[in-house]
Formats: C-alpha cells, structure tokens, sequence
C-alpha cells in the first residue's frame, strides 16, 4: 500500500498476542519486515498459526509461534516465559487477542442472550488477557524500558459493537490502558488503538463492510491490517513521549 512507512528496528523484540490473521499478522509482519524478532501469538487449535509462522521464516524473517490462550493468568505467564526464553527479553508487548463470541451482533436490548459463559469469555480475553499478558511481561518490558499497545476498538466509544458485553469490555480496556500507564510509568509507556471496520476474518459477521465504509466513513474504505499495523508499531517504537492515550483509528468515521 502507498504510504506505509518504513522502519530500523533491528534488535529490537516483540510479542504479539491474537496474531495468526488480520491486525495481529499484519503488526506481526511489520515488525519482523522492520527487522525485529518476533513472537506470534495465537491459540492452539489455530489453523492459521503454523502455516503463517512457515510463511514468515521462508522469508528469512526471525518469527517463532508461541501457542497459548491469554484469557487466564497462567496462560498469558505460560506465553511470556516461553517469549522471553525464545528472544531473550522484550521490548513491545502487543495485546491484540480478542473476540466477539458471537458469529452475529447481538442487538443490545437482548439482555437475554448475555449469559454469565458469555460475559465471562468476553472479559477473559477482551479486558483481563491485556492485563494477565503486561503484568507477566512487566519485569521484562521494565529492564528494556519497552512499550505495551492493546488494541481497543471503536466501540469503546460508541460505535457499533457485537453485543453489549463486548463495548463494555472494550470501554474497560481504554481505562485500563490510563491506569496501567500509571503504574509502569516512567520505565514502560502503555498505549492503546481503537479500530474501526478491518479487513479481516473476524469471528462476527457485520454485512458487508465494504458498502457500509463507503456510504459512513469519511476515507470511503475499509481499514487494512497494514494501516493498523503502522500506528501499532508508531506507539510501540516511536512516540516516545506518549502514554496511557488511545487513538482512534477508524477512517474519520466520528467526524
């Protein structure tokens, strides 16, 4: 795509959670293609994961896969261990795994179909994992005065959602991300990006998305893992005077 900006990022490391398909692969590629090792994070039963992971290192790039769910302390700790005993340290730690748990939007006056299961699977990964995944890496991220990234999402801040569950606990993460700031502060910087539509194989189904950015967002297209991808990396690499905030990156949908 025109306009992707390059980067030098050699010896640097990075994570990045929830990263065999869409934002995740393509902050995975960026940072590799800019000369960083990386881990790339997903479940185990992903279809995706080694498949990309081989695509990668036939490149020559320096990626590895570290299988693990972020939604328990245990996991997230299992996957920094095994990050920081393939890199040897860390530098960025992008909190990208998410999901909708719905293959449809749930209409928020369903209050019915919030069931304690869903909202536990939503919270678990959508607000705890960011947390369970930088508190495992804190020591590492502190020691390399490193950056952390969560990637949020428009419906945060009131945009469409696929269910109530889900924008509260996107909403929670934003306020996580202020607060987590805090405390790592001054040794890690903690920053957040919030999504508008992507171009991905996301879980839910929104309708075709591509007619929609055309007739709602102000840039007429659907955002592409790259674009996202390059503010991922901006935060995490650069920015260095910049913490606790959220960018909005959604097309100028709220103009």
């Amino acid at each position: 795509m025109a306009g992707l900006v390059t980067y030098h990022l050699e010896g640097k490391r990075a994570l990045v959670t929830g990263a065999a398909s869409g934002i995740g692969l393509g902050t995975v590629e960026l940072f590799a293609r800019s000369g960083a090792r990386v881990v790339l994070n997903d479940l185990a039963s992903s279809p995706r994961m080694a498949g990309e992971v081989a695509r990668l290192r036939a490149e020559g790039l320096d990626v590895r896969g570290v299988a693990g769910d972020v939604a328990s302390e245990q996991g997230a700790a299992r996957i920094v261990a095994e990050s920081l005993d393939a890199l040897g340290g860390l530098d960025y730690l992008v909190n990208n795994a998410g999901t909708p748990g719905t293959s449809q939007p749930i209409p928020m006056k369903d209050l019915g179909a919030l069931t304690p299961e869903f909202w536990d699977k939503i919270l678990s990964v959508n607000l705890m994992g960011a947390f369970w995944m930088t508190k495992a890496a804190e020591s590492a991220l502190r020691a390399a005065r490193g950056a952390v990234v969560d990637t949020v999402s428009d419906a945060a801040f009131g945009g469409g959602a696929s269910s109530l569950a889900y924008a509260c606990a996107k909403t929670g993460l934003v306020r996580q991300i202020e607060l987590l700031a805090k405390a790592l502060a001054p040794d890690v910087r903690v920053n957040g990006i919030a999504p508008g539509y992507v171009n991905s194989n996301w879980e839910c189904s929104f309708g075709d998305i591509v007619e929609s950015a055309k007739r709602t967002v102000p840039l007429a297209r659907v955002g592409q893992p790259e674009d996202y991808a390059q503010l991922i990396v901006f935060l995490a690499a650069g920015a260095l005077y910049v913490t606790g905030e959220v960018v909005l990156a959604n097309g100028g949908t709220r103009l």
